[in-house]
């Protein structure tokens, strides 16, 4: 009897959930961070390498005030900033960020970012809003003229210097770079672009939100690993398309009513990919989930069209984030067998 007993494994006594998996937060905040790195890629060939500092100062700052916080709050400093949401913080808010903005932007924003939108409400799993809009949307009261101006295409960047292309004024001076309108200008006679300019990211705007195509392979990647739901971007840039179709528009631009230039340009392939399906700041539920991407996706054509704001990403993400805790009570699940909704 003996010796079988001592054949059994040990009791383990554990707190709740009690089937493991391999997948943790410092695993899908490192895949999110491979994720962004098409983005970066393709900012760094069209605006050139100044788009690295930014993402450095952005990252750097989010990282130290973690780990300062961490330090005050007694909680584990190397855990807390090794499981890689304040590096996700620092890139999504460099991304937003315009190449040509001055270096404290992006540090007031990582310091405001971790230290006022996560850790005032409790730290990772606590907060309210997505950290990297809210920074916008406070830099966009604190700096409205640096986050809203150079708007810019390098001519001897990398991109050109592949091929070799090098612009020339008028007077035989080298052209550093073109200050264009972005391709969600209201102004009449702002600039259209094609299509092919949009899905590739050769037009100004952010860093990290002109490739079209570098969002989708890193959006693609983390549905493929489960990370993020299909249905939230889906039913997010769907619903973009559909209401630019029955909206009438309040600017006179010629890509005004034209869906396709409205889900391409813009943060709107960042947001809907990378923001809206943040675990912490969104609904729970599937039906949850999908109110949220709709509701996302009218606001941002309703701010697009009727506000004195190109865009609406940020805003949209932000609004239907305060609604998440509403969309929680009403979307949760009965008790099996029960007319009680599970808390």
């Amino acid at each position: 009897m003996s010796n079988q007993v001592r054949n059994y494994s040990p009791l383990i006594i554990s707190a709740s959930p009690h089937i493991r998996d391999v997948e943790s937060i410092p695993r899908i905040m490192w895949s999110v961070v491979l994720a962004l790195i098409p983005a970066g890629i393709a900012g760094l060939f069209v605006f050139g390498y100044y788009c690295l500092y930014i993402i450095f100062l952005s990252v750097a700052t989010a990282v130290i005030t973690e780990a300062i916080i961490a330090w005050q709050r007694k909680m584990p400093v190397f855990s807390t900033i090794g499981d890689g949401s304040a590096v996700v913080t620092g890139i999504l808010l460099a991304y937003i960020l315009p190449p040509g903005v001055s270096w404290y932007v992006p540090v007031v924003g990582s310091f405001f970012a971790i230290a006022i939108v996560k850790h005032t409400f409790g730290g990772l799993g606590n907060n309210i809003w997505n950290p990297a809009l809210a920074a916008r949307a406070f830099l966009q009261v604190a700096y409205p003229v640096a986050v809203n101006s150079d708007w810019r295409i390098l001519h001897h960047g990398i991109g050109n210097l592949v091929h070799n292309i090098v612009k020339i004024d008028s007077e035989g001076n080298m052209i550093d770079a073109v200050t264009r309108a972005t391709p969600l200008a209201k102004e009449a006679g702002a600039e259209t672009y094609h299509l092919a300019q949009l899905l590739m990211g050769n037009v100004p705007g952010c860093i990290g939100e002109t490739s079209v195509i570098a969002l989708l392979l890193g959006g693609m990647y983390l549905i493929y690993k489960r990370y993020i739901k299909w249905y939230i971007p889906v039913y997010y840039i769907a619903t973009v398309f559909i209401m630019v179709l029955i909206l009438p528009p309040q600017m006179k631009t010629p890509w005004a009513n034209n869906p396709f230039y409205h889900i391409f340009a813009g943060g709107l392939f960042l947001g809907a990919f990378f923001m809206a399906t943040d675990m912490v700041t969104s609904p729970l539920t599937k039906p949850g989930l999908v109110i949220f991407a709709v509701g996302a996706g009218i606001l941002t054509v309703l701010i697009r069209f009727y506000s004195g704001y190109p865009e609406g990403v940020c805003y949209s993400i932000l609004l239907m984030n305060t609604a998440t805790p509403l969309i929680d009570r009403f979307t949760k699940p009965r008790l099996y067998g029960t007319r009680i909704k599970r808390v």
